[in-house]
């Protein structure tokens, strides 16, 4: 069966920005949470998990590259509650 997001996330209003991705459960570091991002031909293409979690200076998740695919990877011990957040590297972050 496909499932959206992983078992351990939801997506609810962010004080960062919009929605944002949230740890329903303790998440440990080094934990896998899946794949955000992938290249169908020339285009990127992003997956429900790729699509909610904000940027951070601070990042409790990493993104890295197998193929043609991008995953996030907990870099932080997370804990139930707590915003998931990347360093975005697809996109452009201007200044206020």
């Amino acid at each position: 069966m496909y499932k959206p997001l992983p078992s351990c996330v939801t997506v609810k209003h962010s004080d960062i920005d919009g929605l944002g991705l949230f740890a329903i459960e303790d998440i440990p570091n080094g934990t896998d949470i899946g794949m955000s991002h992938f290249f169908w031909g020339e285009q990127l293409q992003r997956t429900p998990l790729g699509a909610f979690y904000n940027h951070s200076e601070d990042p409790n998740l990493k993104k890295y590259q197998v193929d043609s695919r991008f995953f996030l990877k907990a870099i932080k011990d997370i804990k139930a509650g707590e915003e998931l957040t990347c360093t975005y590297t697809f996109y452009s972050i201007e200044a206020s």
